[in-house]
Parts: structure tokens; sequence; C-alpha cells
């Protein structure tokens, strides 16, 4: 079974991920782990952090002579900027005087809440493991997902389908589209549509002029994903239902969208559900559908279109003009704490939403084929394909 955490703090020495399940003989490519951190960490809009930090893949575990060795996998994200937190976040008492209080809960974050269920005084620690920081632990184990797909023949990319008011037409993005755009080497806001994509930045002009922040909606693709992944057996089990729970699982996702699933429920069923015809076998079966309203999921299984999963994030809770708030301390009206914070960061989480839909496939993939070595697992899975086509 494929299982997987994160620890650390945004402030603190070092971020964890640790995924274990992966088979033996997984080839793992460094560059490529290194370019799924970089790009979580482009986009107009993000701040000063980014400047700090480069995030690279360190490896402690689990990975021999490039490849997986069926034990787990751990992976050190080193945070740049625990220098000048190191007096503030002492893993030992340290100086009480040097903690960086966050006085006041900002309005839209974990603040409050946070504090109130761990019984904090203010909330320091609860920005520290709240914070979107976190995600980049998730890329880098997400990244592992995806080699482990790419041996399956499946992908998953992102592109970003709204900022603010800006947004792309209503119609789907082809699959080839979404490649070259995320291919680029200079990432604005990783919109498949270069004209759409200036209206989205004068969005996050706007809120830059103002001391705003602004969301926006990702779309997160998976390519050439075989039918029969998930089930309709068990409510727990159900592929839509885990890819909806891991994508909400993002800092600032405030709704997850199969498909069409937003328009559908205004729309007569003749109008949403995919017809279904028959021809010759082509990738996985001879069934064909003139349209993908499913989002390549119907009843809780893979039905071998692609997966479209979109993610609806809400504008970030750190403000430069703050909301009011209150005064952990004196209960008395003040503004919301001010940290240093980004503006717009719907291309990144576009990105950290590529890697929990990734490792939610991995896992339902790994539970269907199973296998302890890559050769055992490809043997499976090739056999099932062969299936598929005498059906």
């Amino acid at each position: 079974m494929l299982r997987y955490f994160t620890a650390g703090e945004s402030h603190g020495e070092a971020l964890l991920a640790f995924i274990s399940g992966i088979p033996a003989g997984l080839k793992i490519d460094q560059a490529f782990l290194d370019r799924e951190l970089w790009r979580r960490q482009q986009g107009y809009g993000r701040g000063g952090r980014m400047r700090i930090e480069r995030d690279t893949a360190h490896i402690l575990s689990g990975v021999r002579q490039g490849s997986t060795i069926g034990s787990p996998i751990s992976i050190l994200l080193e945070n740049k900027d625990w220098k000048n937190w190191q007096e503030s976040l002492p893993v030992q008492q340290g100086d009480p005087a040097k903690h960086k209080r966050v006085a006041s809960p900002r309005p839209g974050h974990a603040d409050l809440a946070g504090a109130l269920k761990y019984n904090f005084p203010e909330a320091r620690y609860v920005l520290e493991r709240a914070s979107a920081r976190e995600s980049a632990a998730r890329v880098a184990i997400g990244g592992v997902a995806k080699l482990f797909l790419h041996v399956l023949g499946v992908e998953v990319l992102s592109h970003v389908t709204a900022v603010g008011q800006a947004q792309l037409p209503d119609q789907e993005t082809p699959w080839e589209q979404i490649q070259t755009t995320c291919q680029r080497e200079e990432i604005l806001l990783n919109c498949a549509d270069t004209e759409a994509e200036q209206h989205m930045k004068a969005e996050v002009d706007k809120a830059l002029k103002t001391g705003d922040s602004v969301g926006g909606v990702f779309e997160v693709v998976a390519h050439n994903v075989p039918p029969g992944l998930g089930t309709y057996a068990q409510w727990d089990e159900r592929l839509d239902a885990l890819l909806a729970a891991a994508v909400m699982s993002l800092q600032a996702v405030k709704a997850v969208e199969i498909g069409t699933g937003i328009t559908a429920a205004a729309s007569p069923g003749s109008a949403v559900h995919d017809e279904i015809g028959y021809g010759d076998v082509a990738q996985f079966t001879g069934f064909r559908r003139s349209r993908n309203n499913a989002g390549g999921i119907e009843g809780g299984v893979s039905n071998g279109e692609d997966i479209r999963v979109r993610g609806y994030l809400k504008p970030i809770s750190t403000l430069r003009r703050p909301l009011k708030s209150v005064d952990f301390a004196t209960r008395e009206p003040v503004s919301a704490a001010y940290e240093r914070s980004d503006v717009c960061v719907v291309p990144a989480a576009g990105v950290a939403a590529e890697a929990m839909v990734a490792l939610t496939l991995a896992r339902c993939a790994l539970e269907k084929f199973g296998g302890d070595s890559m050769p055992e697992t490809r043997r499976n899975f090739e056999a099932y394909l062969e299936q598929l086509k005498n059906y």
C-alpha cells in the first residue's frame, strides 16, 4: 500500500517527505524532481520567500544507484531561510524575547482555529505548519509518484484556467496544449492561452496596487489513465472521492470539481452525459466518447478518458493592507498580523495539486496491479491492458 506524509515547519531547518510502497527498481530522475520543485516556485505574484529558497530534493533513503530499493523513501528540502530564524524558532527553549509572536489572527488563515485547538497563546506555531510552504514536500514525493506513473504511460500536468475575474473560455483545453504550456522555461501564470494570461496578469497587478490578494482556478489533467482505477464498491474507495479529498487538502483550496461538475448541476442530462460508441480498439478498448464531461470518472471508476480535476483557490489570507482582527493577549480590536507572503499562488497550487493527483493515482494503480518490483508491476499492468483489448 502506498503511504506518504510530510513533516517540518515553514521557517524551520528543513521540510521532510516520506513515501512508502513504491516497488523496487523504479529509476529516480533527480533532475526531474528538482524541476518539479522549481515549477512550484514560479508564477507572477509570488513573494520574497521564493527569491530565498532554491528547492532541491535531497534523498536520504530508499534509493541506491539511482533506483528505488523497495524500502521507504525519505526526502529532505533545506530551508535556506532557516539562518534568519534559528533564534526565533529553536528546538530547545532558547530566548523567549527573540520569539516572533503572531499577535493577531489573520481572517481566512488557520491562525485562530489552530490556536484554540492546541491551546496556544498566539499563532506562530499554527502558521509554521499550516503554511503552504509545506506543499513543497508534497511536490517532492509527488514527483516520485509521477515517475512511477510514467512507466505505466500515465502523465499528470496542470494549467491555470482563471485568476480573479480573468478566465479561459469555457472549453476543454487539449492535452498537447497543456504539455506545451508546462514546458516553458519562463512561467508567468501557466495559462495555455497567452491572451487570457495577460488579462490574468492584470488581475494580479490590480491586487498588488491595492495591497490585496487574488485567487483563481487550476485544472489538473491526468492523461492516458486506463479504465478501472478506483471502485464503486465502497464509498471511501471511489476515485473521484479520493481525488477530491487529495486536492481539497491543499492550502487555500475551497472547492474541487471533476469534469464539468459545476455546470452539470444546472444542465439537462442529455447535455451532460457522454454518449458511448464503438470502433476498432485504439488506446485501451474499442469504446469511444464524443466528449468528456465526466472528467474521466464514472461511478467512482476511471473510464479511460483524461481525468480532469479543477481546484478553486481562495485569495491568500495574508494581506499587505490587513483586515480587522483581535489581539490574542488584550482581546482589543487590531489589524491582522502580516507575514511576508504572496499575492497570487494559483500556478504553484496547480503544481502541488499535480502531486496530490499523481500520489492518488499511483496508490490506486498499486492497489490494482500490485508488485514488489517494477518488472512485476509492469507484467500485471500489461496483462490487464491485454484483457481490456480482448474485452
